[in-house]
């Protein structure tokens, strides 16, 4: 098993992760965070490790420097920069794709807030490389007008107690031609804290890319 704190180059920027591969995995999941959290978020952490044990190499990153990060807190200037966001996302699939440890794994993205919205971008910037896109809780409405140009199966996990973000996701599949879905999770709000909510995402998330990685 490949277990690793790695620097992921893009353009003048160095970017924090953690890299690890199951022996024998069937596929590699790339983790984009969402606004005001890191590749340190619990959420996201305990998720990957569901996806490990179903057989997924993960890849937990920062898409912001540290020093961006400090900025980012002050002002929130980064955040809902999909675009950056994005880029760097596409940039963290081609270091996968240079990797002998990965470049023959299946890669999905799984986003959460705006993460989401820089996933499904990303997935339009490397359509033969990217397989499949999860999103949690997501903000998919802000990838724009690139909705219609994802071309990998997408899916859409909301709490059915997050209201504004789940008539948000609608409107966004609306937008989506590629095959997707919407799951929602009964009683569970924006952060799915409830008792079992998190569980069933990472569940939810596992098959999705078992069946399409």
């Amino acid at each position: 098993m490949v277990s690793a704190s790695v620097s992921v180059p893009s353009g003048g920027a160095a970017l924090p992760g953690d890299l690890e591969i199951p022996r024998g995995a069937r596929g590699a999941v790339l983790f984009a965070h969402g606004s005001g959290s890191s590749r340190l978020s619990p959420r996201n952490r305990a998720v990957a490790a569901a996806l490990r044990e179903a057989g997924f190499g993960t890849l937990l990153l920062d898409l912001l420097t540290p020093e961006e990060e400090r900025e980012d807190d002050a002002t929130g200037r980064h955040r809902f920069d999909i675009g950056l966001l994005a880029g760097r996302l596409a940039h963290a699939v081609d270091w996968l794709e240079r990797r002998a440890d990965t470049m023959d794994l299946p890669l999905g993205l799984f986003g959460a807030s705006t993460g989401a919205a820089a996933a499904l971008v990303a997935a339009t910037e490397r359509p033969g490389r990217v397989a499949a896109v999860v999103s949690r809780g997501g903000r998919p409405d802000l990838a724009g007008d690139a909705l219609g140009l994802v071309s990998c199966p997408v899916l859409l996990v909301v709490g059915g107690d997050d209201e504004t973000v789940l008539g948000l996701n609608r409107r966004a599949a609306g937008m989506l031609t590629a095959p997707h879905r919407i799951h929602v999770v009964p009683g569970a709000t924006h952060l799915f804290p409830e008792p079992g909510a998190l569980e069933q995402v990472a569940a939810l998330a596992a098959d999705w890319f078992r069946e399409h990685l």
